[in-house]
């Protein structure tokens, strides 16, 4: 049986990159990771509009990972406490030893690698920590860029499945 146990809070570290919680600070950050164009050109949802949104986005997610129904982290440079971007497994199924991984990442940081790192840096964490069997990316079709960083990973294609109400998403799992 998987074990979800998020208190004291995960922080993780790894060669450049710092994984810590989202606060309150990060408001304006999380504002901009979830209405910019290129961030979020992939992604079906409606653009985050003022900061008051981001600060209620914020409460939600702790909210979440209180009651273990995901873990989100932001990523951060070591030396510094600005955001970059964020990764989080949610969707959480604690019976089925399962989970699935969502990131984002500042447009001036992508190409670096840094979502290699802090990918390799949660999966790790699922498996090991969390004891997760399958984790699972739910990614748009045309997201080149992050098909191939699931499949670095491991991660394989599953053409025969489909997301019900996302025709354009693909599906890939990671089984440990």
């Amino acid at each position: 049986m998987a074990k979800f146990n998020f208190s004291p809070f995960p922080i993780l570290t790894t060669e450049r990159l710092h994984l810590r919680p989202l606060v309150a600070s990060d408001a304006k950050d999380v504002l901009f990771m979830r209405s910019n164009a290129k961030v979020n050109k992939y992604i079906i949802r409606k653009p985050m509009e003022d900061l008051k949104e981001a600060e209620v986005f914020i409460k939600k997610i702790n909210n979440s990972i209180h009651y273990k129904e995901c873990i989100d982290w932001v990523i951060t440079y070591k030396e510094s406490s600005q955001m970059i971007g964020s990764i989080c497994l949610w969707n959480l199924e604690e019976s089925k030893e399962y989970g699935e991984i969502g990131y984002a990442l500042h447009p001036n940081e992508q190409g670096k690698g840094i979502m290699n790192e802090a990918m390799e840096c949660v999966l790790n964490y699922g498996f090991e920590s969390m004891e997760l069997k399958t984790i699972e990316a739910y990614t748009h079709r045309e997201n080149e860029a992050s098909k191939k960083l699931l499949e670095k990973n491991g991660f394989v294609f599953d053409p025969a499945r489909k997301d019900e109400g996302f025709p354009h998403n693909a599906i890939y799992t990671l089984h440990r």
